[in-house]
């Protein structure tokens, strides 16, 4: 049994020379050509915490800041990627939130995915970044872009509350938003267990026979997360490999943001529920070495 935040694929680096590093990233970059093997070494290879000290350091040896140089330095998808491991984690959720409600229309499955997935200790820094990267409540925002009973659960799910029968809906949507978003999640396990035992049925049955739309699949992400969060994110993982393109954006947010946390799981439920490895279905989809670093 692993601990939770113990089924990472990226640890502490033992023998860590945050120095070493700095020059080693320095003469990658500022050299003839960006060395990307380097930059793939270093920077999948080390904590974010060690990504933190590296960025640190960079800046007071060089004057400049890590992520402006990596973004000056490399182009697309391997950009996305190099940026965001350098990104505190509370304020890469905060940032993946802003691209979700930014432009014509909201990114409804990125807000799904991360709301119902993050704990809420990780959702309380997510506000915390947010609003001082932006100076605003990341609900006040929230509520601008989200409306209906989609827009009432995951307002709920984004204020960290889970706090037993503190509103009531009207409606038998609102029953399941009432059940689903102010419950912890051992209550929600054990109320899954007694929903199956009384209505023959399971919870995710239930709610896709009774709703549809962004609210059915919110509160089937919800579901499926108290139950195990590394099967719903191989899941999303599959799905953003299927078809004609992949989606890069949803690739890198779960590599880097579980790589500390459970990426190891993942893995696992991922060849559980599609009968292969999920590094031979990315050569297949992306072949992108430095994502398969993670």
């Amino acid at each position: 049994y692993q601990l939770p935040g113990c089924a990472g694929t990226v640890k502490d680096k033992a023998n860590f020379k945050v120095d070493e590093d700095v020059s080693a990233l320095r003469k990658a970059i500022e050299g003839l050509g960006t060395t990307e093997k380097t930059l793939i070494d270093v920077l999948t290879q080390r904590s974010s915490a060690q990504r933190q000290l590296i960025a640190k350091a960079y800046e007071k040896a060089t004057g400049r800041t890590l992520i402006d140089d990596l973004k000056g330095d490399t182009r697309g998808d391997f950009e996305d990627v190099l940026v965001a491991l350098v990104t505190p984690p509370a304020l890469y959720d905060c940032q993946e939130v802003i691209k979700a409600m930014k432009g014509a229309g909201t990114t409804e499955s990125t807000l799904t995915e991360i709301f119902a997935s993050r704990s809420n200790k990780q959702i309380r820094e997510l506000s915390e970044a947010y609003l001082a990267k932006t100076g605003r409540a990341m609900i006040h925002d929230l509520q601008s872009e989200v409306s209906g009973d989609y827009g009432k659960a995951l307002l709920i799910l984004a204020e960290a509350l889970y706090e037993a029968g503190e509103k009531k809906w009207g409606t038998d949507e609102g029953k399941f938003i009432d059940i689903l978003c102010h419950r912890s999640v051992p209550q929600l396990r054990q109320t899954l267990i007694e929903y199956k035992n009384i209505s023959k049925k399971t919870l995710q049955e239930s709610i896709k026979s009774e709703m549809s739309g962004n609210l059915e699949k919110l509160l089937v992400a919800v579901v499926k997360c108290v139950q195990n969060v590394p099967a719903y994110l191989a899941e999303r993982l599959f799905k953003s490999m299927k078809g004609a393109g992949t989606t890069e954006c949803t690739l890198t947010r779960i590599f880097v943001s579980r790589s500390e946390i459970d990426l190891i799981d993942i893995k696992v439920e991922y060849k559980k529920l599609f009968g292969c490895s999920l590094y031979s279905q990315l050569e297949v989809s992306i072949n992108r070495s430095y994502v398969m670093n993670l």
